[in-house]
């Protein structure tokens, strides 16, 4: 009878030990959406008639978010699909404002979560860059990359940046369930002056942080919107990301490595890489020999 015992103990142990390691990796998946006409105006941004004429209503990416106990991944798994059907030329913009916007795109990020380090990696220009990093709530407000000026190329009016965003941070008592995680929310204000029709006029981004900290590591979708535990949803004004669901199932440590080959850029060089593209792109409404952009995460 003892023996019957220690079996049955010793098969309860077992399936018990297998859940939890089950427990500790898996892959959960998530929805970017981005409507750039409504991400300009929430940042108060003029936009050339012609230019939103080409705009797609919105795109849409999926995203997958791998995880072991050490290490996780975060990349694309399929090509944007733009709403209104613009699969040409129309899709350009919005995945040009998902490239240069964070998180989404065409990047991917890989973490290692002893210590808590970012790593992003580009590929521009037919070169793959590695620059080092962290997760970090940006001061320069959320869309603060995508500043793209406004409409009339005649306009000697146009505002220069003279302080930083005002960036207010609230948490809140609200709560939210997302894929079974009760998340508690974080509200992100950046208020900011921009310059409207010879006029300066105060503008306010808010973006709301979701979060919960029982999957046991940090992350975020996009690194510079974080501020503590798991982030599984950032909404804003035209770009919202969400975790969908969750799946837990053995990973493979090579999923989630970060690639060894590339040059290292600091944050600096990849600023002015970035300001100098935009200038092209301003000066040739349209983006110029940039390739595409990877991003290696490692938390």
């Amino acid at each position: 009878m003892k023996k019957v015992i220690f079996a049955l103990f010793g098969v309860f142990s077992f399936v018990f030990i297998a859940n939890a390691q089950k427990k500790t990796s898996g892959a959960i998946q998530f929805e970017a959406t981005v409507d750039p006409a409504a991400m300009a105006a929430a940042s108060g941004i003029k936009i050339p008639e012609q230019m939103a004429a080409r705009m797609p209503s919105s795109s849409k990416n999926n995203f997958e978010l791998l995880f072991t106990a050490t290490n996780a991944s975060y990349m694309p798994v399929e090509e944007t699909e733009d709403s209104n059907g613009a699969g040409g030329g129309g899709g350009g913009m919005g995945r040009m404002m998902m490239r240069f916007g964070g998180a989404g795109g065409n990047r991917e990020y890989y973490y290692t979560f002893a210590d808590q380090k970012l790593t992003e990696v580009f590929d521009l220009n037919d070169t793959t860059y590695y620059m080092p990093g962290k997760l970090t709530l940006s001061t320069s407000g959320p869309i603060g990359s995508l500043r793209m000026g406004g409409g009339n190329p005649n306009d000697t009016t146009k505002a220069k940046p003279v302080a930083p965003p005002k960036i207010e941070v609230v948490k809140t008592d609200a709560t939210k369930k997302i894929i079974g995680f009760d998340c508690k929310e974080v509200i992100v204000k950046s208020t900011r002056t921009v310059k409207i029709l010879d006029m300066d006029k105060e503008v306010t981004e808010e973006t709301h942080i979701w979060y919960t900290n029982d999957l046991g590591f940090n992350f975020s979708p996009n690194p510079n919107m974080w501020t503590e535990g798991t982030v599984l949803a950032i909404e804003s004004r035209g770009n919202n990301t969400i975790a969908k669901s969750i799946e837990y199932r053995g990973v493979s440590a090579k999923d989630v490595t970060a690639p060894k080959k590339a040059k290292l850029i600091t944050q600096e060089e990849y600023k002015t890489k970035m300001d100098n593209m935009m200038k092209r792109f301003r000066g040739n409404g349209r983006q110029g020999g940039a390739g595409q952009v990877r991003t290696i995460m490692v938390n």
